[in-house]
């Protein structure tokens, strides 16, 4: 059996679509299926079993699983960058996560694991994956510190040698309608656009950056699955990695693919950043990508405006959005 755990989740589900499209319907779902729509990105999945994340873990510490795992692909965290209770966080992101990656271990299973760019922080220490690197990083989320503080085990037990991490970047796609506040820019424009034909971007604080000049590494969800689909084939490759598509663009860039996208007139209008959120707000991310591509993955990025047109005309614009 190959476990995903989040597979009710974004990515989590995403994967689950492209094993299904590689013919594996050996799966256990793990998740925490709560009041949210999360559970729809399953109904079109194929897999064995669902089981609570929390069950799971008991089983797999007490050794009764009823199954054999051949792969563990943890994508399950709590991935708001703004919860503000730094101990949930650190149960949920950290410990379990440890717990698992003990196990996997223990007992040689393949184990893929997501990390975050959000603990690159302001960005001010560059956006390389190379170890030395990734032990001076400073997030400035508490988000960040946890996926962090995971990053950090991984490297002083050496884990790096046996286990993989995935540091993904700005992920949007299909599957992230139950995420709220947490959805992406691509998400919450298309409905702006929609509604009133205008969509709404934060002002610049720096006068490097002009008004929607901020720049992000943004990466459709199926150049990710496509990733992780051939780190599952990969299992001597092992480390921590980045995952974005290589190249930062400006959220005017994302927004103009959207309403391109849509066939609409771009307008749009720049309102204040929360207070709050701005000493924690990142203006340039990008993934440096040559450690993953030295490693031979051969996975070949869409553009941001060929991801956005698929997103929008395959998904958002359709009575069924799920893949």
């Amino acid at each position: 059996m190959i476990v995903v755990t989040g597979g009710a989740g974004f990515i989590g589900s995403a994967f689950v679509w492209k094993l299904n499209n590689e013919g594996i319907n050996d799966i256990i779902v793990v998740d925490e299926l709560d009041t949210s729509d999360k559970w729809k990105n399953l109904v079109k999945r194929r897999y064995a079993d669902y089981l609570h994340k929390d069950d799971f873990l008991k089983m797999l510490q007490a050794e009764k699983l009823p199954f054999n795992i051949r792969a563990l692909i943890h994508m399950g965290a709590c991935s708001s960058t703004t919860e503000q209770d730094a101990g949930y966080l650190m149960e949920n992101n950290y410990r379990y996560t440890r717990r698992l990656a003990e196990w996997a271990m223990n007992h040689k299973v393949r184990f893929i694991y997501a990390s975050s760019a959000a603990t690159y922080g302001d960005g001010t220490a560059g956006f390389s994956d190379d170890d030395e690197a990734t032990r001076s990083l400073q997030p400035i989320n508490k988000y960040g510190f946890s996926k962090q503080f995971f990053d950090l085990w991984v490297l002083r037990h050496q884990a790096e040698r046996k286990i993989t991490g995935i540091k993904f970047f700005n992920v949007f796609g299909p599957h992230e309608y139950h995420k709220g506040d947490m959805t992406s820019v691509v998400y919450k424009a298309f409905f702006q656009i929609r509604e009133r034909g205008s969509v709404r971007l934060f002002k610049s604080y720096k006068p490097e950056y002009s008004d929607g000049g901020q720049m992000r590494d943004f990466v459709y969800v199926k150049d990710c699955v496509d990733v992780l689909w051939w780190l599952l084939k990969h299992r001597r490759v092992n480390g921590i990695f980045n995952l974005g598509a290589g190249r930062a663009r400006t959220w005017n860039d994302l927004v103009q693919a959207v309403f391109t996208a849509m066939g609409s007139e771009p307008r749009i209008e720049y309102i204040e950043m929360p207070p709050a959120i701005r000493d924690q707000y990142q203006y340039f991310t990008e993934a440096k990508m040559e450690k993953i591509g030295n490693a031979g993955c051969p996975v070949a990025f869409r553009s941001l405006e060929d991801a956005v047109r698929d997103y929008v005309t395959g998904y958002l614009q359709t009575n069924n959005p799920y893949l």
